[in-house]
């Protein structure tokens, strides 16, 4: 992932993004050269809308606006089965941490939809299997 910081605005040491650096640095620690532009051959991340509702299914994305990652994620159903579930107040994989007795409502209500929508799949893949034979 291509990052660099700058310590006007970061805590972080002043560093700019370099390729040959990060190849050398992956040749050199994990004797693999990196591929640029895997990631968009790999997913079609210029339309990830288009290929996912075309090559995917039964994928929940869970999205908190209060993480900055939120804005490249996927905020809108895509299908039937490709579904997006968005809180306001949630973060980077907050439904994914083990539950508590503190977890707030709203995100005990999203770890519901997922396992609804879960349970949907799975009675549809039954369902669907009877009908077969």
């Amino acid at each position: 992932m291509p990052m660099g910081a700058n310590n006007k605005e970061s805590i972080f040491p002043e560093s700019e993004w370099s390729y040959s650096r990060r190849a050398t640095g992956c040749r050199a620690f994990f004797a693999v050269d990196p591929r640029p532009n895997w990631i968009t051959t790999e997913f079609g991340g210029h339309d990830i809308y288009r290929v996912l509702k075309r090559y995917g299914s039964n994928i929940i994305f869970f999205n908190g606006l209060r993480d900055p990652w939120s804005g490249g994620g996927v905020l809108k159903n895509i299908s039937k089965t490709i579904v997006a579930i968005v809180a306001e107040q949630g973060a980077h994989h907050v439904d994914l941490r083990f539950a508590t007795k503190e977890d707030p409502k709203w995100l005990r209500d999203v770890r519901q939809m997922e396992i609804n929508t879960i349970s949907n799949w799975i009675s549809q893949y039954y369902h669907d299997l009877a009908h077969l034979s």
